[in-house]
């Protein structure tokens, strides 16, 4: 029988990195909902080494849901739910929450300007007061690219759909201010990417 466990070598590298950051803004009891858990390797180790999160995976994907439901069935924790299918940019398929935490990991840059509109104004409703909005990514900085090699991975995303890219990052602090999300940290993370935390008003 095929395993429909999905791994990543991006995970491998950058989620103790993430673990990390998501350690010092969160308290060690939190419910966490994760939008786009791909593979669900974030979802498995950030579980594991916290089990006082509730962590909520979620994709709007089957395979990617498979994904994370095998890695679940073999972790046998507690603390780690069912994969939901959620779209970012279908209300309706948004847990109500509350939640202490929203995580998105190489989210905003791989989906139309819709999606973090959506995922900002959710975000905005479903987060307690004082709680984290966690997203993970290359982003340009200054109208820039921080690094060659993003630039070329925009030019790349740009050529499979022109409605992605690497966002700017003023441009999301302005869309996350909107809706009472306060820029808290940006943090340097592997590969050129960037810990940005929204705290909500």
């Amino acid at each position: 029988m095929t395993d429909p466990r999905r791994y990543t070598p991006a995970a491998a590298r950058n989620r103790q990195p993430i673990l990390e950051v998501l350690q010092e803004a969160l308290p060690e009891r939190a419910r966490v909902l994760e939008l786009a858990s791909g593979s669900g390797e974030h979802a498995v180790h950030c579980a594991t080494a916290m089990p006082g999160w509730m962590w909520q995976p979620s994709d709007p994907t089957s395979g990617a849901l498979a994904s994370i439901a095998a890695w679940r069935d073999q972790a046998g924790l507690a603390n780690l739910a069912e994969p939901l299918r959620l779209d970012a940019t279908a209300a309706d398929t948004w847990p109500a929450g509350p939640f202490e935490a929203i995580v998105a990991i190489n989210l905003i840059h791989i989906s139309p300007w819709a999606v973090t509109e959506a995922l900002m104004a959710r975000a905005g409703e479903r987060l307690v007061r004082g709680g984290v909005l966690c997203l993970y990514g290359p982003y340009r900085r200054g109208a820039g690219h921080t690094a060659p090699s993003n630039a070329a991975f925009d030019a790349d995303l740009r050529r499979r759909d022109p409605r992605w890219g690497v966002r700017d990052l003023e441009r999301v602090v302005a869309e996350a201010e909107g809706h009472g999300l306060r820029l808290r940290a940006t943090v340097e993370m592997p590969a050129n990417n960037l810990g940005v935390l929204f705290v909500r008003d």
